[in-house]
């Protein structure tokens, strides 16, 4: 079996090495910083034993940490893979010579994919001999419990580099979706933006409390959408469905989101929201927080599998 290529140990790529690995595939994991991949391996031994704690791999956890092995340089990383994962940092120029290198070492058919969140596959390829093998699969953080991927080629990607990526994505237990075409921010952003952006400036108006607004996520909408997302949240509140319920609501949406000017996320702001947070947690909480949160989300993804009536 050919390798994958983790290019980048930090959270995004270790969480990475994890999701390849425990898919039966041989993993090359690189960084260029002294010391980061000797880190991560230890790191996903600890993700690896979380896993088996909630059902989430049959496997001996030491069993996938022995597919996972340290590259010495970037071109030993990827002399024999047919996929990269490049982690590095979300800056186009060094985005740009990452890919212009991994150009020149990985194999004719290898394909080059980026983690990045905001920089569009066409922004760092565009002058590669090998753009059409370059694309983006951007997860969400860490992809190892959550799925989603969205796979977002370039206008020159080829449809075969988009569909091998996709399928592959599918195989190792992600849940890829296709980028139909680049859009800044990807999908899962620009929602999630949609929803920050409104939810700061309630609070920022002063309409609800950070705590409050957070609420109404958790125990309302989030409830919904760990299920279903949200046509088939709105096709599922009418009676007569999704025609039904934009029959019903769609002029009231319209009125009620008109004319909003929302607030830069200014000093003052940020301010307010920072010190509402703090009196909930204290930032010398935040470690053991993240920890409760993968945690929870591993038992709501073990929740969700073992229930799943249909995709």
């Amino acid at each position: 079996m050919k390798n994958i290529a983790i290019i980048g140990a930090g959270l995004i790529g270790r969480s990475w090495a994890i999701v390849f690995a425990r898919a039966g595939y041989p993993v090359m994991l690189y960084d260029n910083f002294d010391g980061a991949v000797t880190k991560a391996v230890a790191l996903i031994s600890h993700g690896l034993a979380e896993l088996k704690e909630y059902g989430l791999i049959d496997e001996d956890p030491l069993t996938i940490l022995g597919r996972i092995t340290p590259a010495q340089s970037l071109e030993e990383a990827v002399s024999s893979a047919f996929y990269v994962q490049e982690n590095t940092s979300e800056n186009i120029d060094m985005k740009k010579e990452v890919f212009k290198t991994l150009d020149n070492l990985a194999p004719e058919k290898c394909i080059l994919a980026s983690s990045t969140s905001t920089i569009q596959t066409s922004l760092f390829s565009e002058h590669l001999e090998g753009r059409h093998r370059c694309i983006v699969a951007h997860p969400v953080n860490p992809p190892h419990i959550a799925p989603i991927v969205e796979v977002s080629p370039a206008p020159w990607t080829s449809p075969e580099i988009t569909k091998r990526t996709y399928d592959l994505h599918q195989l190792v237990g992600q849940a890829p979706i296709i980028v139909k075409k680049e859009v800044a921010g990807f999908i899962l952003n620009r929602l999630q933006a949609a929803l920050l952006r409104e939810a700061w400036r309630l609070v920022d108006e002063d309409y609800v409390s950070v705590e409050d607004l957070d609420k109404t996520i958790k125990d309302g909408l989030g409830l919904r959408w760990a299920f279903m997302g949200p046509f088939e949240t709105i096709d599922l509140n009418a009676p007569g469905g999704v025609a039904d319920y934009a029959a019903r609501f769609g002029d009231a949406y319209a009125d009620m989101m008109s004319g909003i000017n929302y607030p830069d996320w200014n000093e003052e702001l940020v301010a307010k929201v920072e010190s509402q947070r703090r009196k909930i947690m204290p930032f010398s909480e935040h470690p053991e927080r993240e920890s409760w949160r993968d945690q929870r989300l591993m038992a709501l993804i073990a929740h969700k599998r073992n229930n799943k009536s249909h995709n």
